[in-house]
């Protein structure tokens, strides 16, 4: 069978063992896979609970699509997320999940067993979008698209996860771990990560995440993106623009600041970035402003370089506010005040970690050729900033204009998504009296 084929395009569970065996005979090509995820997913692909479960998913591809357009029309703006948490949480409930609730910071999650003394898988997706209250949600079909705000981030990734947890239940496939299907809160913006560290906080047993979110099905995302974001707050006394002529400008002050912030230079690698992303301030074209804000971003595939880039930005935001005072010789009435509001951190694993070992290996399985991306800001980062493996997947499809009003979903091929999901939790987890869970228990 030729690399790029997929398993739909080979009848009946026969289909599944031949793409198994192709990814056997080439995963080498770019990673080295150890004997021990080798033998794991040798048994998997020669496993009928796998296979029905691989072909169940492919036919249920017109369930978790409706999931998708049911899930995107519940509105779930940045620390509202509860209404489609709720939705959520009956969905799982549904599913025969154990334990479901809803925690204190509003994640959504239920507990399928495994046989026992084995790892904790967690499966999630998260729950909230960019965009504000009274968006417009609802999906518009048009040439074989789907559009709706936040169709494809994160809606595809909660209806694959639903998708997965139905595989599980209809093919009865009994696993040496537990795996927790989890919808979590404050992945976007100024949600800083919220319900994954809420999470990881009060369950601190778990030995492994995978994380969907985008829609390649290709891509293994294992590095983490660190960012930290602030909010700067430059205060004066205002006045008359003629009137009290020569009275510091927090505007201008704010204005010194971007401007000087403009000419940092950063490294190309590790890659680290800065931008001013909101400003305001002031009340009127004739009055000298008393109050200006701003929002700055800052990233960086390292910790240590993130805090450099940091302390260099924050060291100028306050000489610029030193400089306005100076400019009119009027001691230190512009003061400005920096909130940290935003903190991801960053990490990194092995490429060839067990985790990326069985991510690839399940690409590989699915008839698509596996690729390790560039570090990105993901769910994923609280995992591994902890020592935690995690990986984040996409849940299939394709996916265009995220973050905007014409955000858009194209369902082709979209159940290979959740097919890879699936075979990679089962990698992690093992499957009762056939292959042994690739990661071990945590405590």
């Amino acid at each position: 069978m030729s690399r790029g084929r997929s398993c739909a395009q080979i009848c009946g569970a026969c289909a599944v063992a031949l793409v198994l065996a192709a990814a056997m005979a080439t995963a080498a090509d770019l990673l080295t896979v150890s004997p021990p995820v080798a033998d794991a997913f040798s048994q998997i692909g020669d496993n009928e609970k796998a296979k029905q479960g691989l072909e169940f998913i492919r036919k249920d591809a017109a369930n978790t699509l409706a999931d998708q357009k049911a899930i995107v029309a519940i509105p779930a703006p940045p620390f509202k997320e509860k209404v489609r948490g709720q939705y959520y949480l009956k969905r799982l409930q549904a599913l025969g999940l154990k334990d479901v609730k809803m925690d204190g910071e509003g994640n959504v999650f239920g507990v399928r067993p495994g046989a026992g003394n084995g790892p904790k898988i967690l499966v999630e997706a998260h729950l909230d979008t960019v965009f504000p209250e009274g968006t417009n949600t609802r999906p518009v079909e048009k040439e074989g698209r789907i559009f709706a705000p936040g169709v494809a981030d994160d809606s595809r990734g909660l209806a694959a996860l639903l998708s997965v947890a139905r595989a599980f239940k209809t093919t009865g496939i009994s696993t040496v771990g537990d795996i927790i299907f989890c919808g979590t809160v404050g992945e976007e913006g100024l949600g800083n990560l919220r319900g994954m560290k809420a999470f990881f906080r009060d369950h601190k047993d778990i030995a492994a995440s995978v994380d969907i979110d985008g829609t390649s099905v290709r891509r293994i995302t294992y590095l983490a993106t660190g960012s930290h974001r602030y909010e700067i707050h430059f205060k004066g006394p205002g006045g008359h623009s003629f009137g009290a002529f020569g009275t510091p400008s927090a505007i201008h002050a704010m204005g010194r600041a971007i401007a000087k912030i403009a000419d940092v230079q950063t490294p190309r690698d590790p890659k680290t970035t800065f931008t001013v992303g909101t400003v305001s301030g002031g009340t009127s074209v004739n009055a000298i402003a008393a109050d200006a804000w701003m929002l700055l971003d800052m990233r960086s595939n390292s910790p240590e370089q993130l805090l450099k880039t940091e302390s260099r930005i924050l060291a100028l935001v306050q000489q610029a506010a030193d400089e306005e005072n100076a400019r009119w010789n009027r001691g230190k009435e512009i003061t400005v005040e920096m909130k940290l509001v935003g903190d991801r951190p960053a990490g990194s694993q092995p490429s060839d970690s067990v985790i990326v070992q069985a991510s690839w290996m399940a690409t590989k399985a699915i008839g698509q050729e596996p690729e390790l991306t560039t570090a990105s800001s993901t769910n994923a980062n609280l995992p591994i900033s902890i020592g935690v493996p995690a990986v984040t997947l996409g849940g299939g499809g394709e996916e265009g204009l995220n973050h905007a009003p014409g955000e858009w979903f194209n369902p082709k091929d979209a159940y290979l998504g959740p097919q890879k999901i699936f075979l990679t939790v089962l990698g992690l987890a093992g499957i009762d009296g056939v292959s042994k869970p690739l990661v071990p228990a945590r405590q």
